[in-house]
């Protein structure tokens, strides 16, 4: 008879930070990329939004790295269903000692947790976990994670949720009822729905701006 086990292994994982004007105080803007994508793709989506200098751009790169299909593209992706509880764990604590690691070269004042598709999940679980004051949750074309209840999403306090007409990954159904269970945990929600796919576009980017802007 076999066993199946798991064991906890110390590993190290990729994350990509503008370079910094001054020592702080920094608002982090952290971001998570979507399924087999680098960081440097969701770092070019925190790029087109225009924030200013006491915001600080960071994306973290899923632990989880494989080739993009039979090129050398390294890729990654946040957790698959095996072992799903350890793998949030461990995506969770991998985020904040990447903030803690920032947080040594200078003051960290807030934190607002950027996803793209896949990444929104990791963005509203590292925001309800978060040790330091969450600026809000900007979040496209992927869902709120189901384990999160209406006591954890209440941490997120703001949130920003996109979509695409088009998108058949996020559909209008999961939209409704993600915005339903923010606003019953009390979090002040905004909605931006515009013309295209799965995808980041520009005018999400602006709505991005406004949300920032208003944090201050």
């Amino acid at each position: 008879m076999a066993i199946e086990r798991a064991i906890a292994v110390p590993t190290h994982g990729r994350y990509i930070v503008e370079e910094a004007i001054g020592g702080g105080p920094w608002r982090l803007l952290i971001g998570f990329h979507g399924y087999a994508e680098a960081a440097e793709a969701q770092l070019e989506r925190l790029q087109c939004i225009r924030v200013a200098d006491s915001w600080l751009r960071v994306s973290v790169q899923g632990l989880h790295r494989f080739y993009r299909g039979r090129t050398t593209d390294v890729v990654a992706s946040w957790m698959t269903k095996q072992d799903r509880t350890l793998a949030i764990d461990d995506n969770v604590s991998y985020v904040e000692a990447v903030i803690e690691e920032i947080a040594r070269a200078g003051e960290v004042a807030s934190v607002a947790f950027a996803g793209f598709s896949q990444g929104v999940a990791m963005a509203f679980r590292a925001a309800v976990r978060s040790k330091r004051p969450v600026a809000g949750v900007i979040a496209l074309g992927g869902d709120v994670p189901p384990e999160l209840d209406l006591r954890a999403l209440a941490n997120v306090n703001r949130a920003l949720i996109g979509r695409g007409s088009g998108d058949q990954w996020y559909g209008p159904q999961t939209l409704a009822s993600d915005v339903e269970r923010l606003r019953s945990a009390r979090v002040r929600v905004e909605v931006e729905e515009f013309e295209g796919g799965h995808e980041w576009t520009e005018q999400f980017s602006r709505a991005t701006e406004r949300f920032l802007e208003a944090e201050r």
